[in-house]
């Protein structure tokens, strides 16, 4: 089923929140195009993005916000927001300081399938940009 006029052509900032509470949120590095990492956003963490200038995701795993960076310094400082034609899906376009993945890669997307297997990974990114050990502790996580 299609979105409304108005939400597909429209000049009103009105995502989809009825729809889904949490949206999908696509962080690109706004001079590279690079796909740095997949987040979601409810409606507050997008007001606090828009009102800070820093990315501000909800966490589906924790049930608690987080400003990407706000441990590692790793901000992410936006330079434009764009949702889809429908309005359910987010892309922020950002200045990514150091990695995003907090893994310590760049990016979160830094394997591929190996070509012609269906279960196979490879890196394509070898070099981590930090130690998540020495930013997070001996757990890793954030």
């Amino acid at each position: 089923m299609a979105a409304s006029p108005e939400i597909e052509t429209g000049r009103k900032l009105e995502p989809a929140f009825a729809k889904s509470e949490i949206l999908p949120a696509v962080a690109q590095d706004a001079a590279s195009g690079e796909i740095l990492m997949l987040g979601y956003m409810d409606r507050e963490a997008l007001r606090r993005t828009l009102e800070s200038g820093k990315a501000t995701y909800f966490s589906r795993s924790r049930q608690k916000y987080w400003v990407k960076g706000e441990t590692s310094g790793h901000y992410q400082h936006i330079e434009e927001v764009r949702v889809d034609c429908d309005q359910d899906a987010i892309v922020l376009r950002v200045r990514q300081d150091g990695a995003a993945c907090h893994v310590g890669y760049r990016s979160c997307f830094y394997r591929r399938v190996v070509p012609g297997t269906a279960d196979q990974l490879e890196l394509i990114d070898q070099d981590k940009v930090f130690d998540p050990d020495a930013v997070y502790g001996s757990n890793g996580q954030p």
